[in-house]
């Protein structure tokens, strides 16, 4: 069971708590299997973070760096590596789970949900990670500003719909989603900035125009 006392934080920047001094190849240990999320036989885990050196230099690698961890922060079962800490991506994929779910979110479980997996490393290990749950937090953002229109909190649906448009500006229905949050609160100048901003990125990007119902969402509040 992880420890209540220990968290490793993945989720925008590599943060290690308590506090204490932790070499670098420590901290790519407590990172990677954070990320794994389960137990990871010595084998595989060395030849992750050592892929370009044999594998016993790598095992040897890897025992080295476990020796220097604080204790107790890596269980050794057998040949399994387990992380006896509590990760912010464990706690970010149930929150992501109970927003596509309907569920509405509170405000610093929708802040949990605005950044990537550790978006500054570029490692193999921890590239298909960051696209999975890059993918898993836009969609929850959206779920999650659509649920909290539906229940009349536009401002903090306005929160969850910005930060999903921050990271996806091509995406039309999140687009959409942050135009109603929008229009709950009496901001038409601020929805149809929103519009006439995807308008411009997809004739840019894509060389293609909004959706056509979106387009009528907009013209209607125009002219109204």
């Amino acid at each position: 069971m992880a420890s209540a006392r220990t968290r490793i934080a993945v989720l925008g920047r590599l943060g290690v708590f308590p506090l204490v001094r932790i070499s670098l190849v420590g901290r790519r240990i407590l990172a990677y299997l954070a990320i794994r999320g389960e137990p990871v036989t010595r084998c595989t885990a060395s030849s992750h973070l050592w892929p370009d050196v044999p594998e016993e230099l790598g095992r040897a690698n890897l025992r080295r760096a476990l020796w220097q961890l604080p204790r107790g922060w890596v269980l050794s079962v057998a040949e399994e590596l387990i992380l006896d800490a509590q990760t912010d991506l464990e706690e970010s994929q149930r929150v992501a789970a109970r927003a596509l779910s309907g569920e509405r979110l509170c405000f610093n479980e929708v802040m949990l949900l605005c950044n990537d997996i550790l978006p500054d490393w570029h490692e193999e290990w921890v590239l298909p990670a960051n696209e999975t749950y890059h993918t898993l937090r836009i969609q929850a953002l959206e779920a999650a500003c659509r649920s909290l229109v539906a229940s009349g909190d536009f401002a903090l649906a306005t929160q969850a719909g910005a930060a999903a448009l921050a990271a996806e500006p091509l995406r039309e229905s999140v687009a959409e989603a942050l135009i109603e949050a929008h229009l709950g609160q009496c901001n038409r100048y601020e929805a149809v900035r929103c519009f006439r901003l995807l308008e411009k990125r997809l004739k840019t990007e894509l060389g293609v125009a909004p959706h056509a119902a979106l387009a009528r969402r907009i013209e209607s509040i125009s002219f109204s």
